[in-house]
Order: structure tokens, then sequence, then C-alpha cells
């Protein structure tokens, strides 16, 4: 499997400062970010939570399309919301919770077997597994008709 790359620049200090993030397929090219954005209401740019909680978003998204394609089953569309909450830590911040909030329409489905599959693909995702250090990982799954 191919690395998936993405870099940053900046220039200035921390809460001063301005930095650029890229991603190598161009989603994002020179994105603007800095303290504003991350702590403040500067809707301008991202951050590295806002960016982490669609990854993660993304990563369970699509591992729960493929437990639904494992039981033979096709879903009608999937929505998945990602909540991140970056707290103080002492001297700096850490993450210390991440809601995944899906909501998806999928025929033929018994909610006992929906349940099933979304539980195991929020453990199997890898940003889940990569993210196991995070105190609290919750998912309100909703099957709607």
């Amino acid at each position: 499997m191919p690395e998936k790359k993405a870099s940053v620049h900046w220039e200035g200090a921390g809460k001063t400062g301005k930095g650029a993030i890229s991603t190598e397929t161009g989603a994002l090219k020179d994105y603007p970010y800095g303290f504003g954005s991350r702590f403040g209401d500067d809707r301008k740019g991202t951050n590295p939570e806002e960016i982490l909680g669609a990854a993660h978003a993304g990563c369970f998204t699509m591992a729960f399309a493929f437990a639904l394609e494992g039981a033979g089953i096709t879903a009608t569309s999937i929505d998945t919301k990602a909540a991140v909450r970056l707290v103080q830590d002492g001297p700096g911040f850490k993450i210390d919770r991440i809601a995944l909030e899906m909501e998806a329409v999928i025929p033929g489905i018994d909610q006992a077997k929906f349940d099933e599959l979304a539980a195991g693909a929020k453990a199997g995702c890898p940003l889940s597994k990569a993210l196991a250090s995070v105190p609290e990982i919750t998912l309100k799954a909703t099957l709607k008709s």
C-alpha cells in the first residue's frame, strides 16, 4: 500500500504565525491555518482537529460500507459527522473525545445487524486503531427508513 502524504509550511510565532496545509492529492493546497482557526472563531482557515475529524469520519464510513458489502448489503446513503474535542492538559492540550455520529439508509437490514456492523467498523477502521490513545471515542449510529 502506498504512503499518503501531507505537508505544512509555517511562518512566525505560535500565536501570531500562519501556516498552510497541503495534501499530495491537492484536496488541500496551501490551505491556511493558524491560532485563530484552531482556538478562535476564524472560519477562513482549518485546523488539525477538524482535519482529523474529517479523516476519522471518512475512514469509519468506508469501513462500514465495506462491512455492509461483506454482508451482501448495500447502503442507499451513509452520512457521518465527527466532533473532535481539544482540551487543556497542563501547559498543553490533548484530544480527549471524538464523537462519531452516523445516519444511514440501508434497505433490507435489521437493527441488530446494523448495530453489529457499525460497532465493528468503528473498532476496525484504521484511524480508530491509530487513535486508540484518545480516552473516549463514541458512536451514535441511526438507521433511517
